[in-house]
C-alpha cells in the first residue's frame, strides 16, 4: 500500500525542469539589482560615528540620522523635505480632480478629444530634461513680458519683481505634465470596464445627475483614484529631471541630494536617502490602507 501512495503520480513530487530553475535565477537576479542598492545604502546609513560611503560597516548607530537632523552645511535639509511634502501634496490632490474631471469628459464623444489625449500622453516620451527646458524658457519670456507691462503700467513694482519661476507655478506645471497622463490612462482603463447600467438604475430610482456621480460613480471608482493619488506624490516626491530648471530660487528635496552627492562625503546622505524612501513606503502604505479600508466600507453597503 506505502508503495503505490509514494508511486502515485498526486502524491509524486513533480520535478522542475531546468527552464524553471533558470528563470528563478534570472528573476532574483533582477530583483537584486533593483532593490540591492537601497538595502545597501539601509545599512550603510546605520554606521558608527567612524563610518566611511563603503563596506565594510564600522559599528552601529543612529549617529547620521542625528546629524541628518542638525542640518548639512549651509542646506536645509528640514525645509527641503517640508516643500518637497507640500509639493506633493499639491501635485497628487490636482492630479486627481483633473484625472477624473478628464475620464468623465472622455466617456461622451469630444471634437478634437483625440488630437489632446495625445498630446497629453506624448509627455511620457519626451525627454524629462527638454520638458524642464522648454518650461523654464516659456517661464523666462513670460518674465520678460511681465517686465514691460510694469515698465508702462506700474513702474512702482518693477523693483519687487523678480521672476514667475517658483515651486507652485513653473514647477508645478512641470511635475503635472509626468503625473497627468499616468493619472488619465488609469482613468480611460477604470470607464472602458464601469458599467453604465449602474447610472441609469440610480436615474430610474430619481437620482440626479450629481447624486448619481456622488453616491454611484464616486464609491465604485474611487480605489483607483486613490491609486492615482498614490502615483501623483511619489512622482512628485521623487522627481528631478524635469524640476531642474524650473523651480526658481528654491530646492526640493530630491535637488538637494542631488546636490550633496557631489559634496557630501559621510553617511549622512545615506540617512537622508533612508529617510526618503521610507516616506515613499508610508505613502504606499496609507494607500494600501485606504483603498482597503473603502472596500471594507462598500461591502458593508
Amino acid at each position: 500500500m506505502m508503495s503505490l501512495l509514494a508511486t502515485s503520480p498526486v502524491l509524486r513530487r513533480e520535478r522542475r525542469p531546468l527552464s524553471f530553475w533558470l528563470l528563478g535565477a534570472v528573476f532574483a537576479a533582477f530583483v537584486l539589482f533593483l532593490y540591492g542598492p537601497m538595502f545597501a545604502i539601509f545599512v550603510l546609513s546605520f554606521q558608527g560615528p567612524e563610518g566611511g560611503l563603503t563596506f565594510p560597516m564600522r559599528g552601529w548607530s543612529l549617529h547620521w540620522f542625528a546629524q541628518l537632523w542638525e542640518g548639512i552645511g549651509v542646506i536645509d535639509i528640514g525645509a527641503a523635505l517640508r516643500r518637497s511634502l507640500l509639493l506633493g501634496t499639491v501635485v497628487m490632490g490636482l492630479t486627481v480632480l483633473f484625472s477624473l474631471l478628464a475620464g468623465l469628459a472622455y466617456r461622451k464623444k469630444l471634437p478634437g478629444g483625440t488630437l489632446l489625449f495625445y498630446v497629453v500622453v506624448a509627455s511620457l516620451i519626451m525627454p524629462s530634461i527638454i520638458v524642464s527646458l522648454g518650461v523654464g524658457l516659456m517661464f523666462r519670456l513670460l518674465d520678460g513680458g511681465v517686465k514691460l507691462w510694469l515698465e508702462a503700467h506700474w513702474p512702482e513694482a518693477l523693483d519687487t519683481f523678480t521672476t514667475t519661476l517658483g515651486m507652485f507655478s513653473s514647477g508645478l506645471g512641470a511635475q503635472l505634465t509626468w503625473t497627468l497622463p499616468f493619472g488619465l490612462l488609469i482613468m480611460f482603463a477604470v470607464f472602458n470596464r464601469f458599467n453604465p447600467a449602474y447610472e441609469e438604475a440610480a436615474r430610474d430610482l430619481g437620482a440626479t445627475r450629481w447624486q448619481t456621480l456622488r453616491h454611484v460613480v464616486l464609491p465604485l471608482i474611487g480605489p483607483s483614484l486613490v491609486g492615482i493619488g498614490m502615483f501623483g506624490f511619489t512622482l512628485s516626491w521623487d522627481e528631478i529631471a524635469r524640476s531642474s530648471q524650473v523651480m526658481g530660487d528654491v530646492n526640493t528635496l530630491p535637488l538637494e541630494l542631488q546636490g550633496l552627492t557631489t559634496t557630501v562625503t559621510t553617511p549622512v546622505i545615506y540617512a537622508l536617502g533612508t529617510v526618503t524612501t521610507l516616506v515613499s513606503f508610508a505613502v504606499m502604505g496609507l494607500t494600501m490602507v485606504l483603498m482597503a479600508v473603502w472596500r471594507r466600507r462598500q461591502g458593508r453597503r
